[in-house]
């Protein structure tokens, strides 16, 4: 098993409507939990969280923060010569997971600050949850934190967010280029490699338990979410 595999894969047994809604209540009033938004690179994981953030004012955590250095023997390589950041071994998920306790059990967490154009972490911020806030975590390998989120009891959901996968490689390509993350032509390539990928990263992210939706609909989920735990 590598680094970033915390857990085998696989549905968990809380995986219809009404066995989610119990699990998210299962803390009772109060309880912090995590919600994990998963799916393919540009789909709408980063704008969703955002959102969600200004809205209810849930901390957001951003899992790619947690990618291994350039500097780490660990770190994969692409084909391309650039880090693969689309393989599970390229970030720290044991971090991540620790990060996330700590942040609900404690309300407050420090948190890297990494920077994909260098492939460096670049500095460090602190994150705090009030008592009664869900904690959001986002990113590509979120749905491998499913088992062992639920195991500690700090699951709430795991959604995985799609879009139609050519708009998302559009918005993806647009969004790589005005941050500079790597230069044009490895963006183009790495582009088409993750749209020709992305019905096995979406079937990867359900066999992990997320379920997926397009951005609107998880939203309004979570959203539903949050009154039946507001009337625990």
């Amino acid at each position: 098993m590598g680094t970033g595999d915390v857990a085998s894969p696989g549905v968990p047994d809380w995986a219809n409507e009404g066995a989610r809604q119990e699990a998210a209540a299962d803390g009772g009033p109060g309880r912090r939990r995590v919600i994990l938004l998963t799916g393919p690179s540009g789909a709408g994981k980063s704008r969703l969280s955002a959102r969600l953030g200004a809205t209810h004012g849930w901390p957001v955590v951003r899992l790619d923060d947690f990618y291994r250095e350039a500097s780490d023997p660990r770190l994969p390589r692409s084909p391309l010569g650039i880090p693969d950041w689309d393989h599970a071994d390229s970030w720290d998920a044991e971090s991540a997971v620790t990060a996330l306790r700590q942040l609900v059990d404690e309300g407050r967490v420090e948190v890297p600050v990494y920077d994909i154009g260098s492939s460096a972490v670049t500095g460090r911020h602190v994150l705090e949850a009030r008592t009664t806030d869900f904690v959001i975590a986002e990113g590509l390998f979120a749905g491998r934190l499913v088992d062992p989120l639920l195991g500690e009891e700090l699951l709430a959901e795991a959604l995985c967010v799609r879009q139609n996968r050519s708009l998302t490689a559009m918005r993806r390509f647009v969004r790589d280029l005005s941050e500079r993350r790597k230069p044009p032509h490895i963006l183009l390539r790495r582009g088409f490699a993750l749209w020709r990928d992305e019905p096995h990263v979406v079937a990867q992210a359900e066999a992990h338990g997320a379920r997926c939706l397009h951005p609107r609909q998880a939203e309004a989920e979570l959203g539903a979410l949050l009154q039946a735990g507001a009337g625990a």
